[in-house]
């Protein structure tokens, strides 16, 4: 049995369906209010797993508030088994976006070292990696590689923060999503080249728009977090969330018809 196969099986069919959603809240958002609004949003818009800050408290909040399995996102791997105690099914090494702005960046071999960290200490736990996008996507790729070998389960991408869109619209939203979409390609295409059946989740800087896109190019998922988290109703996060999944489901439905 992998680590995958001990995630709830709904969970388990979304990745291997192509079909997962994750809800991102933020690795640095630890406001109990924010985290609540996030969870019931993720909950009720069809949402498969929810990424929240990793503390204990926050996920037994999240767990209750979302009833669907839990991610904690920290660059410290000592945080993590309290988290898991706590309720928390998976355990990932990012998201980076929000260091960027203080100028603190992540090489290569420092994210390769947090995750064989975090698995030393979590060894029968589903564990996800961001690739930084602040690498080029040679290097990327390569990472991608080397985290399949050191037993990562999950790899995510990013690059939202990093685009600058010039276009209104729809064009704007694909200028957004373009960084993260090409590491996706990148990532994707090396795993698939060295046999490896990591799943990728294509994340930051996605929407309604660039879902499809994003598998398209080889994601088994996408995580979505300003798209939500900027909106100031639970009513319209709820109706962003179920925006996507129907995007999502729709793609699946051909797919299904098309075989």
């Amino acid at each position: 049995m992998t680590r995958l196969q001990t995630l709830p099986v709904s969970l388990q069919n979304s990745i291997q369906n192509r079909s997962l959603l994750k809800v991102i809240s933020g690795l640095n958002n630890f406001n109990p209010e924010s985290v609540f609004r996030i969870s019931t949003a993720a909950g009720l818009g069809g949402a498969d797993l929810l990424d929240i800050a990793c503390e204990p408290k926050l996920v037994e909040l999240a767990v209750e508030a979302s009833n669907i399995p839990v991610c904690v996102s920290s660059v410290e791997p000592k945080l993590f088994p309290q988290a898991v105690k706590a309720g928390a099914s998976v355990i990932e090494i990012g998201n980076f976006d929000s260091f960027y702005p203080d100028g603190r960046f992540f090489s290569a071999n420092e994210v390769l070292s947090l995750a064989v960290e975090s698995r030393r200490l979590l060894p029968e736990v589903v564990l996800s990696v961001t690739v930084p996008h602040t690498l080029p996507l040679d290097i990327q790729a390569q990472l991608a590689l080397d985290l399949a070998r050191s037993g990562v389960d999950l790899v995510q991408t990013e690059g939202g923060t990093s685009s600058k869109p010039t276009s209104p619209g729809t064009l704007g939203l694909i200028e957004k999503a373009s960084p993260t979409l090409a590491a996706t390609f990148a990532i994707s295409s090396a795993l698939k080249e060295s046999s490896s059946e990591i799943p990728v989740i294509c994340a930051s800087g996605l929407s309604e728009v660039t879902v499809p896109m994003a598998i398209s190019v080889g994601a088994h998922g996408v995580g979505i977090g300003s798209a939500i988290n900027k909106l100031n109703t639970q009513v319209a996060m709820i109706a962003t969330v179920k925006g996507i999944r129907q995007a999502l489901d729709s793609l699946k439905f051909f797919a299904t018809i098309n075989q």
